[in-house]
């Protein structure tokens, strides 16, 4: 079965805001996130790459046009079902005044009961996602062969569910994943389990170096200690 190369989206505008972007149309990548995405190509050069498959979310599109730029022969689909949560009222709200919020403790601690006002369910948001991959991944194998790698350029709280998924952990366990803006996730799916082969890999070290010198915690860097940043974060500093 085919390997899956998941990319998160550079850094957004959205996220050096502290905003739940969402589904919010014109959230575009930052000048950070432009830097991270002309790095795509140079970070997958040597993997054959048979197709790439992208959110329709305009921070995507734009994470993946230099990549399409150095290989313009790869095929482009778009897929609804890996957009970003759908998040309903919440969406477009800061992030810091969402932590008052009763229902974060829910989305912090048992994900797989919360859902959002006027928006969708955790629970629904994983399901729509592992449904997209695995047909993906049945189209893949049968146009370009069992062995074919193909890149999903998607979003933090959709590729963090579809790491969950991939290792066999209860959706409550998925907000102790990490995945930074334009981190690439591999997995590697077979008949019988999926293998996790990279998890939120940046090539980049310096920030748990910065975190080190003021004698902070590794790990995401947004929100109290302990909380996951709802929608992925701006990552490091």
């Amino acid at each position: 079965m085919p390997t899956l190369i998941l990319v998160r989206h550079g850094r957004s505008t959205a996220n050096t805001a502290g905003l739940l972007a969402g589904w919010t149309p014109g959230v575009a990548l930052d000048e950070r996130g432009s830097d991270q995405a002309a790095s795509l190509p140079g970070r997958l050069a040597g993997v054959p790459i048979a197709a790439v498959v992208t959110s329709p979310l305009q921070r995507c599109g734009e994470t993946l046009a230099p990549l399409l730029a150095d290989r313009p022969e790869l095929p482009l689909h778009t897929e609804e079902r890996i957009g970003e949560c759908h998040y309903g009222d919440w969406t477009g709200r800061k992030l810091s005044e969402l932590m008052d919020e009763p229902l974060m403790e829910v989305v912090q601690q048992h994900p797989s009961a919360a859902a959002f006002p006027g928006g969708e369910s955790m629970r629904a948001m994983q399901t729509r996602a592992a449904e997209a991959v695995r047909e993906w991944n049945a189209r893949i194998e049968r146009d370009h062969g069992a062995d074919a790698t193909y890149v999903m350029c998607s979003h933090g709280d959709i590729i963090k569910s579809l790491v969950a998924d991939a290792l066999g952990l209860h959706l409550d366990q998925f907000q102790r994943i990490s995945v930074e803006p334009c981190s690439v996730t591999v997995i590697h799916y077979t008949r019988l389990r999926p293998f996790l082969a990279r998890l939120g890999d940046t090539g980049d070290l310096s920030s748990l170096a910065a975190r080190a010198e003021k004698g902070e915690e590794s790990g995401p860097a947004e929100g109290p200690e302990g909380h996951a940043p709802v929608g992925g974060g701006a990552g490091a500093p």
